[in-house]
């Protein structure tokens, strides 16, 4: 009988007889299914194995009998008939109409292909015994992988056809409806699989396998069909859950972690897409928007996920913890308040998170005790891109409000930091926040607003970054452990030393709070402290101006008691303590303590003052140094004020000289801060009626005065020119120094641009959001080489001459020659401007003989 006879009378076999014949027709028809050539024949045959001999095949022999020899087969037919398709459908043309025909032939046939292994799951899943995994070991593997090969052609189809595909279509949907119907019933037929403790180590890595060839398969169909996306990975969930105590180990859990993170991405994406483009067209299109729903709850339903999987695989997931991370910054850079975030309606805005943002939040609640997250959140080497900066910040903020909850163990692992060497290196949650906020310079200086703390019968009001931060930083220090006081102290002062002004800001005043909050004790401690501190400092820089201000506003803080004990820990008649009590207030004391210490600083001061003068103007080592530049300056700033206030009663000679010696001193570009006591002499000048007989000696230099101030190129310098230019302007009785001090066009238009709060080159709120974002990517390189040592601090000045070894690049006699050049400059500019000391001329004669015998000198060094 031939095969093809043979097909024809089992065809007409009841099913009675397709039962008797099992025995004898199964190998024969094997046989013919294994060596046939011919894919029609093949899939003919598979289709009668299917669905005339498979039902009456039982549970026991379903392996050995017929899966084990009929669906690898069939998994080769597959293959064979997705590789046939591939390589021909680029030639489909609608004129081909035979090569158009073989193709709908070979679709048909994976059809028909598709149906028969439907069959066999459908059959197993209608067992009514309990399946093992074991009995149907081919099944489920080979299922998945035509699953995926067939899904992958779908999602291709467009590429694979070359722009034929509306002739093939109406096949390709058939054959992925078919295969959403068999994914389904696999899902059915694994979630009725039962595996208990007494499994073997085999049956237990076929169950792990099964599930990450189910993993492999969610890549595929991620943005195929959203239901079906999505009861795939509930099932992974689900099975991961259900047979956890056998597989946890085994399991791929930072792949699974990293697919569901990426699946909230692409979903969240496409949340924000559709919101973006709602707004743009200005509609709410019904059918749009119902889609932007729909994504949003694909959104949350990921985020439930991947909360209830952390939950329950927390202690496998230490190699996800930087994917985790990064997932809530990258999250949260795309909403506001960021200034990345994607521009959107209010309503939208609210929708994404109230459904979708809420859902992730509990994930941090998961990893707050996991060590591995805690290393990650804090480390010290973390390096971020500019847009992830600010959500780290709030990150770290939303982690501090969290830890008073939490045991002492947790919060102890957040504010401690890395303890011993061994360990991963880590910041405390305190230094970690100060750094964060100093690379959110952007932010600031917009400044970007959130919502503030809510309070009782009101609506929570906007409040700026800084404000927003140093609200939380107060409420967490209020709450504090008292074993972690003392990392919040060494952070709080490491703050305030910082080269940024603004985070030296906030830990002063977070530092504030905590004297308020703390006991009067404290408060004076800590004063006691800063002022040694600042005792200590030499020259001129901006932490010790930073120490200085801090100490300033504790003074104000602290009890009389408390005082009186820190004059006598400082006592003002003290040379040495002079520095700390230049920069306190004086106002911060009780009447009778105030009066004890001015008159104690007056007296030590006069005696410095005359002892300084005596020596020539220099100090530490007046008897050689002949530079006096950045005294002069001190000095000037000093002066100048004060003769400015008393301007009406001094000689008006004296008026000339300080005029004249301000014009040349600008010249020379000193420090802003000299600049700045320029202005405010020049301000009271305007007060003042410059008499007849000196009017030609002043009001020339004050409008040469005024013309460099305004024209300055610092914006710093500029503004305060031209605030104290109009109150000059309106106050004056000189009326003539106004136009002559706008010399030039360009500083008239400016200071007309002021006078009428105009600004002829206003940026719309985009272009400045583009600039402080290009500007903030360039302060980040900057800080990282200032954290790195690479950057000179030019803040810091020495109070005596540099050592020769810290010029290696330069000749020696050049930079000694660079020193003397400048103090004798510096000399002749005094000479122009003030009347000598009676010593000058003997000092000069000392001078003359020394370059005598240094000119003595290098002749005999060229001779030897």
């Amino acid at each position: 009988m031939s095969q093809q006879t043979l097909l024809e009378e089992m065809s007409e076999w009841t099913a009675e007889t397709c039962r008797k014949e099992l025995p004898s027709a199964l190998p024969r028809l094997l046989s013919l299914y294994q060596h046939s050539d011919c894919w029609v024949e093949h899939m003919r045959v598979l289709k009668m194995l299917t669905e005339m001999f498979l039902p009456y095949i039982s549970l026991s022999d379903l392996e050995q009998k017929f899966f084990s020899q009929v669906i690898p087969m069939a998994v080769k037919l597959f293959d064979d008939l997705l590789s046939e398709l591939s390589s021909q459908a680029s030639g489909l043309t609608s004129q081909n109409l035979e090569l158009q025909k073989t193709l709908r032939n070979l679709l048909q046939t994976l059809v028909q292909g598709l149906e028969a292994l439907t069959t066999c799951v459908h059959h197993v899943c209608n067992l009514d015994e309990a399946v093992a995994l074991d009995t149907i070991q081919s099944l489920p593997a080979s299922v998945l992988q035509v699953l995926r090969s067939t899904f992958t052609h779908c999602r291709d189809s467009d590429s694979v056809y070359s722009g034929r595909l509306h002739l093939v279509s109406d096949l390709l949907q058939s054959i992925f409806k078919v295969a959403v119907s068999l994914h389904k019933q696999l899902m059915e037929l694994l979630d009725k699989i039962c595996i208990d403790s007494s499994a073997t180590e085999e049956e237990i890595g076929d169950l792990v396998s099964v599930l990450h060839a189910v993993l492999d398969l969610c890549a595929v169909i991620s943005n195929m069909d959203h239901a079906l996306h999505a009861n795939t990975w509930k099932f992974i969930i689900k099975q991961s859950l259900k047979h956890q105590s056998l597989i946890e180990s085994q399991l791929r859990h930072n792949d699974i972690v990293a697919g569901l993170s990426e699946d909230i991405q692409i979903a969240y994406h496409s949340c924000l897409q559709l919101a973006e483009n709602m707004k743009l067209s200005g509609t709410q299109e019904s059918t749009e928007h119902r889609l932007f729903q729909k994504t949003t709850k694909l959104c949350r339903f990921f985020a439930n996920s991947l909360v209830h999987y952390t939950k329950e695989f927390l202690p496998f997931l230490s190699g996800s913890c930087c994917r985790l991370h990064q997932l809530y910054l990258q999250i949260h850079s795309k909403f506001d308040p960021s200034l990345y975030a994607t521009s959107m309606c209010e309503s939208h805005r609210d929708e994404i998170a109230c459904v979708f943002l809420v859902a992730l939040d509990p994930l941090i609640d998961q990893l707050l005790s996991f060590r591995p997250f805690v290393e990650q959140v804090l480390g010290e080497s973390l390096e971020l891109s500019p847009e992830l900066l600010f959500p780290q910040c709030l990150l770290l903020i939303h982690i501090m409000d969290k830890l008073p909850s939490q045991p002492e163990d947790v919060q102890s692992l957040w504010c401690t930091g890395s303890c011993f060497p061994e360990e991963i290196q880590r910041l405390s949650i305190f230094k970690a926040i100060f750094h964060s906020f100093l690379q959110c310079s952007a932010e600031l200086s917009l400044p970007v607003r959130l919502k503030g703390t809510m309070v009782i019968g009101q609506a929570p009001a906007e409040v700026t970054f800084y404000q927003f931060v140093c609200i939380h930083l107060c409420a967490y220090i209020a709450s504090i452990h008292p074993s972690h006081f003392g990392y919040l102290e060494c952070a709080l002062l490491e703050a305030v030393l910082s080269s940024s002004m603004l985070t030296s800001m906030l830990a002063m005043d977070s530092w504030c709070f905590l004297a308020r909050y703390g006991t009067a004790e404290l408060c004076a401690h800590h004063a006691l402290l800063l002022a040694q501190l600042v005792k200590s400092c030499r020259g001129e820089c901006c932490q010790l101006y930073h120490l200085s201000v801090l100490l300033r506003r504790l003074l104000f803080l602290m009890a009389s008691d408390h005082q009186a004990e820190f004059i006598r820990a400082f006592p003002a008649a003290d040379v040495e303590n002079l520095t700390v009590w230049q920069n306190v207030s004086l106002k911060a004391f009780k009447t009778d303590l105030r009066k004890q210490v001015a008159n104690d600083v007056i007296s030590v001061g006069i005696t410095e003052c005359k002892r300084w003068l005596n020596g020539g103007c220099t100090s530490e080592n007046p008897e050689k140094l002949v530079s006096c530049q950045t005294y002069l300056h001190q000095t000037v700033s000093l002066l100048a004020p004060l003769l400015g206030i008393h301007a009406q009663s001094v000689e008006s000679q004296l008026i000339i000289q300080a005029v004249s010696f301000q014009t040349s001193l600008l010249q020379l570009d000193p420090p802003d801060y000299v600049h700045f006591a320029v202005l405010y002499f020049l301000i009271c000048l305007g007060k003042l009626f410059i008499p007849q007989d000196v009017q030609s000696s002043v009001l020339p230099k004050l409008s040469t005065l005024f013309a460099a101030l305004l024209s300055n190129p610092s914006w710093l310098i500029h503004q305060h020119s031209l605030e104290a230019f109009t109150q000059f302007a309106e106050e004056t009785s000189h009326e003539e120094i106004v136009p002559q001090s706008l010399n030039r066009e360009e500083i008239k238009n400016r200071v007309v641009d002021f006078l009428n709060k105009t600004n002829p080159s206003a940026e719309t709120f985009e272009a400045r959001l583009e600039r402080v974002k290009q500007e903030n990517t360039i302060l980040q390189k900057y800080i990282v080489q200032m954290e790195s040592g690479h950057v000179e601090d030019l803040t810091a000045k020495p109070s005596v001459k540099r050592a020769r070894h810290e010029y290696p690049h330069k000749n020696p006699y050049e930079s000694e020659m660079e020193t003397a050049e400048g103090a004798l400059k510096a000399l002749l500019l005094l000479l122009q401007n003030v009347p000598p000391p009676d010593w000058l001329s003997l000092r000069l004669q000392d001078l003359q003989t020394l370059l005598t015998s240094l000119k003595r000198a290098e002749k005999l060094k060229k001779v030897d």
